[in-house]
């Protein structure tokens, strides 16, 4: 296994144990040094590493982030990006109220799980891919759960309800944000040359 394949297989575990963009990048600098400094000295990436990739990549996770802490934002960040979608269907709909169908509710529930499921078995796709897989499904789904159930409405959500969904994610969401916003900032100083 490669130096990129180890980086690859470990940021993938970090990303789905729900470690933040900053700590995984951190993490990945700093395994990257380790294995640059053991090539140097004539070993390979097996000798950090161990020959388990992902239990060296659980193990240091469980190390960086306990398990109830990953889970708190996980769950965070899944309510915020509910919440960012509802606020979509809002203002698509122009309304302070959204009318939940058995259609609506099946598609956006298939949605989440087929995408779910899918970076549980198949680890990372592109943004794009993810989302073409989980309509793919989705829309199948929702057609048939229209055609069974009809279009009677379930309940009324009101706007109120979606901005709730946004603020256990809203701390994480922002410390992300910086986070990328100062990495970006110290690639471009590295990237600056010097004078």
């Amino acid at each position: 296994m490669t130096n990129a394949q180890i980086l690859a297989a470990c940021r993938s575990n970090w990303e789905y144990r729900g470690i933040d963009d900053a700590s995984v990048r951190e993490m990945l600098e700093e395994l990257a040094a380790h294995l640059e400094d053991a090539q140097t000295a004539g070993r390979s990436g097996q000798d950090v590493v161990g020959q388990d990739v992902r239990s060296f990549a659980a193990a240091w996770a469980r190390a960086r982030a306990p398990f109830s802490r990953r889970v708190a934002r996980t769950v965070s960040m899944t309510c915020f990006a509910v919440g960012c979608v509802l606020i979509l269907a809002y203002l698509l709909r122009w309304t302070s109220e959204l009318a939940v169908t058995p259609a609506y509710l099946a598609f956006w529930s298939s949605l989440c799980v087929a995408t779910v499921v899918w970076e549980l078995r198949r680890g990372s796709l592109g943004m794009r891919a993810r989302c073409a897989v989980a309509v793919a499904i989705a829309l199948p789904v929702a057609i048939l759960t229209g055609l069974l159930a009809g279009d009677e409405v379930l309940f009324a959500l009101p706007l109120w309800a979606a901005l709730a969904l946004l603020v256990p994610g809203l701390p994480y969401a922002a410390a992300d944000a910086r986070a990328r916003r100062n990495s970006h900032t110290a690639d471009d100083t590295s990237a600056s040359p010097a004078r």
